[in-house]
């Protein structure tokens, strides 16, 4: 995070925001009439306000109207290189690469403009988004990418065509991703060094089968154990990077619990049994329920991944309840750009209460200061706290009421992010008081 010197060398604006409702991402109870300091990039005070400091110096100071403040929401499970229901995946195939990096720039923006200050993309993006990003050159959520998702031939991660093209290759991956099929312990950990020398933040495997991939089964074990154990020890051997796990029928779940990963994506046949061992070992849950409530087109899919979806989502809907009263840590993530189009994330913290049985206080912490714990940025982002970034969403709703509307992007009346305006729809920001996010 940057000192409060902007890199021009003029001071950082010191900004503070005051009549506001302050929900901080702890866990702790809304604070009725709090305020919050920016200066540059992070916050450097938050609290009721009539414990405000006497010696502030000069700020600008900015009324919110009683509007809430809450943090800037993670996304622990996206998919940026992928359309949602806007279009096919496939469609790739006809496009060069220069135009799917413009159609991917319009989902980032969208993100983060709908509450989203940070987004794990586990499959598709490189590292070269990450780094625009991070340097303003394009307005988009904080980045941590896996780059590749890793399978066996015939696992979640080979769409190999009847033709022999690689459709997941050449529809989602951009040129210089590591290929995503393994095929031993020993190219296993090739492949991780491939992924930490191409500049990925978390390793993604795919140790059940999938509901879109073409060759298996959810139910069907994945990678096998020995695999997965070899990918978590070269992972934890470079800097400790955390390992998603696909994993929805039980042989996956099971083999990926056992063998250490990080969290568990999706989670949808866990058992008593793999609970609590995930509670021992303090594993992640990252349920992704917004897929499980779409739609199925079966014109938009083949015959065998339709009967796989009504199943599956079906069993999800009805596991996760029991996943969470166990005490097992929940995630928010989406799986947008599959079925959930880009931009409604924020739509899974009603079904996180809804089906999960949270809280609308629990879901926004599983998608706030719990998310960026498993993504490993909880010292950066997650709450409201001095020395975080100044992630913050404002909204003209009360989500511990209302938390379904969050979903609405009428009711994310403003984002920031880092201490810079990604959107402010009902100008509430005080015009020029932060500086826009932008090159």
């Amino acid at each position: 995070m940057s000192s409060s010197v902007a890199s021009s060398g003029v001071p950082a604006p010191r900004v503070l925001l005051h009549g506001l409702r302050l929900i901080d991402g702890t866990g702790s109870a809304p604070v009725a009439d709090a305020a919050l300091l920016i200066e540059g990039e992070a916050i450097r005070w938050a609290g009721p306000s009539r414990e405000l400091p006497e010696d502030l110096g000069k700020v600008v100071r900015i009324a919110l109207g009683g509007r809430t403040v809450c943090p800037g929401f993670i996304d622990t499970h996206v998919h940026f290189a992928l359309p949602g229901p806007a279009g096919n995946p496939l469609q790739g195939l006809g496009e060069l690469p220069s135009y799917r990096v413009l159609k991917v720039l319009d989902r980032l923006r969208v993100t983060l403009e709908n509450g989203v200050t940070t987004a794990r993309d586990l499959m598709g993006l490189d590292a070269g988004f990450r780094q625009a990003v991070e340097e303003g050159r394009i307005a988009g959520p904080r980045l941590l990418v896996s780059v590749s998702m890793l399978s066996q031939r015939a696992g979640h991660a080979d769409f190999t065509l009847a033709g022999g093209i690689d459709g997941l290759a050449l529809a989602v991956a951009f040129p210089g991703s590591p290929p995503g099929l393994v095929g031993s312990v020993d190219d296993m950990r090739a492949r991780v060094r491939d992924l930490v020398a191409s500049g990925a933040d978390c390793v993604k495997l795919a140790t059940s089968g999938g509901v879109t991939s073409p060759h298996d089964r959810p139910e069907w074990l994945g990678l096998r154990p020995e695999m997965i154990r070899a990918a978590v020890e070269e992972a934890q051997a470079y800097g400790g990077l955390p390992v998603a796990a696909h994993a929805i029928g039980r042989p996956g779940i099971e083999a990926a619990v056992r063998a250490g990963v990080t969290s568990i994506e999706h989670g949808y046949a866990l058992d008593d049994e793999l609970r609590a061992e995930m509670v021992e070992r303090g594993q992640y849950l990252v349920p992704t329920l917004l897929e499980t409530t779409q739609d199925l087109d079966p014109a938009r899919t083949s015959p065998a991944a339709y009967e796989k979806g009504v199943r599956w989502h079906r069993i999800a809907q009805e596991s996760v309840g029991l996943s969470a009263a166990a005490g097992v840590r929940v995630a928010m993530g989406t799986d947008s750009g599959l079925a959930v189009g880009h931009g409604r994330n924020l739509q899974e913290l009603a079904l996180l209460v809804k089906f999960a049985g949270l809280t609308p206080m629990a879901a926004i912490v599983a998608a706030t200061r719990d998310a960026a714990r498993l993504c490993g940025v909880h010292e950066t982002t997650g709450t409201l706290e001095a020395g975080k970034a100044a992630d913050l969403v404002v909204t003209d709703i009360d989500p511990l009421a209302d938390i379904a509307s969050l979903g609405d992007p009428a009711h994310i009346i403003a984002v920031v992010k880092e201490g810079r305006i990604a959107v402010d729809r009902a100008g509430v920001l005080g015009g020029n008081a932060l500086p826009a996010l932008g090159p």
